[in-house]
């Protein structure tokens, strides 16, 4: 098993993308800026899609699918919509290939140019209200909650595996409410679901919050988010819940007939997170031997390694890994016995570890004679001999997973607690950032232009204004101007 990754503390972004590529999550695939999602990467994010989809549909939407096509005409409707996102757009012009005159390739056919240019999904909002204007017509219509799982392209010049890259995997949720508040609860209620998920499934603390009106969704007017904080200081939005006003309803005239008999605009709602998840997944929890997953998202919760010399030894030990395979896929726990003549059991263990495997098993055939096993914890690298005749085996290793779910959580909480830290002066706002990173609770005086400021001078942003802000009378730390309160600063991906 080739390991030796490099060490976080020597080169943060090198561990990274080593172990997205060794751990056999993903590789960069031929066209640039885009990715190759591996079997074993995929079957993570199919935990997550499953989990999330059930959180969808337990409030009430179901999936739908549009158009990966947009016509440029629809992003020129929403003027701050467009701008947002002008400058990451691939655009279709044609429609047509030919064989060049040499017979040797093929060439973009001039004739064969769109009358009007298709912009590849950014993101979903135009063509899906365009669609909402023959969908609703009355009150009896509302609320429309519709989610689609789908891949976008956001043409992205620095790239990196998961966190950024030019086509990513994601859902895009888009309501349309006929009254305002009702759409604002939905925004709220979608970044708690994103905010439970988060922290129930990927066992990652987060800060929920709304984002500072530089920061926010372009044609929204408010933006919800859910932001981590990464092992290497820096913090990551993790999901995002846009409230949109009527902006994109009035773009496409979509009204509804009330029940008073008058005609209005929609309210709607979008929200997301992509496979960026997997990326906060790899960061927050993983160490220098590799992959810590969160049992909940394991594809393989326990492996059973067997440790044998010849047929007759694997075939005793086959038996009785077959029965304990039984009981727990009966507990509702994902096991895999790999008795691979390939590999010997050193290798095997080195590549459980590297892939995050929350428990191993390791049976021999001492273990046979003494009815035990050899229990291996990756979250602690702790191994324990569990004798079977005083436990039941299956509730031990229901209760050791949910142990284990628990701890990496609580690891990833006290962790961003001591990363998180008050500053009151932009000497010390400097000094934190430039040594320590983490979240920084600072005062900020409301403006743009300082926000600006600030991220011209030390690349830090507000990540967010914290829901449970509390009203506190400060000076902003760069202009010293009046602050109600205090924002999450950090340097982010």
């Amino acid at each position: 098993m080739s390991k030796g990754l490099p060490k976080r503390s020597e080169d943060y972004s090198l561990w990274y993308n080593e172990l997205v590529k060794r751990a056999d999550l993903a590789e960069n695939s031929p066209v640039r800026g885009c990715m190759v999602i591996k079997p074993y990467g995929y079957s993570i994010w199919e935990k997550m899609q499953a989990e999330l989809d059930r959180m969808f549909k337990e409030t009430g939407h179901q999936n739908a699918y549009f158009p990966l096509f947009i016509p440029k005409s629809y992003l020129s409707k929403e003027a701050s919509h467009v701008e947002g996102f002008a400058k990451e757009c691939a655009v279709v012009t044609h429609y047509r290939l030919k064989n060049s005159e040499d017979g040797k390739s093929v060439i973009v056919d001039p004739d064969a140019k769109l009358e009007e240019e298709l912009i590849v999904r950014p993101t979903s909002e135009t063509v899906i209200w365009s669609t909402y204007k023959n969908w609703i017509q009355s009150y009896r219509d509302l609320p429309l909650l519709v989610n689609q799982w789908a891949n976008v392209v956001r043409w992205e010049m620095r790239t990196r595996l998961f966190l950024r890259t030019t086509e990513f995997l994601w859902q895009e949720g888009h309501t349309a409410h006929a009254l305002k508040q009702e759409a604002i609860d939905e925004t709220v209620q979608m970044m708690n679901i994103y905010a439970t998920f988060a922290e129930e499934f990927m066992a990652l603390p987060v800060v929920k919050g709304v984002k500072s009106e530089n920061e926010r969704f372009a044609g929204a007017e408010n933006t919800y988010c859910i932001e981590a904080m990464m092992q290497d200081g820096k913090a990551l939005q993790a999901g995002t819940s846009h409230f949109l006003g009527q902006n994109f309803a009035k773009a496409f005239d979509v009204k509804f007939a009330t029940k008073e008999g008058g005609l209005e605009y929609v309210w709607g709602t979008s929200w997301g997170v992509s496979t960026r998840l997997m990326g906060a997944l790899i960061m927050a929890h993983s160490d220098d031997n590799g992959l810590v997953l969160p049992p909940k998202l394991a594809p393989n919760q326990v492996v059973i390694v067997p440790i044998y010399r010849g047929e007759e030894e694997l075939e005793k030990i086959s038996a009785k890994a077959k029965e304990i395979m039984t009981k727990l896929r009966a507990k509702g726990v994902s096991v895999h016995f790999d008795n691979r003549d390939t590999h010997k059991p050193g290798w095997k263990f080195a590549e459980y570890e590297l892939k995050g495997v929350p428990l191993r098993i390791a049976m021999g055939p001492r273990d046979l004679e003494n009815n035990t096993i050899e229990l291996a914890r990756r979250d602690t690298l702790t191994k324990e001999t569990v004798d079977l005749s005083e436990i039941v085996l299956e509730d031990y290793v229901v209760a050791k997973l949910d142990e284990i779910q628990k701890s990496i959580y609580s690891k990833a909480l006290a962790f961003r607690e001591e990363m998180t830290m008050e500053v009151n002066t932009w000497d010390e706002f400097q000094e934190v950032l430039e040594n320590k990173g983490g979240f920084l609770s600072a005062h900020w005086d409301g403006t743009g232009e300082t926000e600006d400021k600030i991220k011209e001078l030390t690349k830090a942003t507000i990540r967010c204004i914290p829901i449970d802000q509390k009203e506190e009378d400060g000076k902003c730390i760069y202009s010293g101007k009046p602050s109600k309160g205090r924002v999450l600063f950090a340097k982010a991906y």
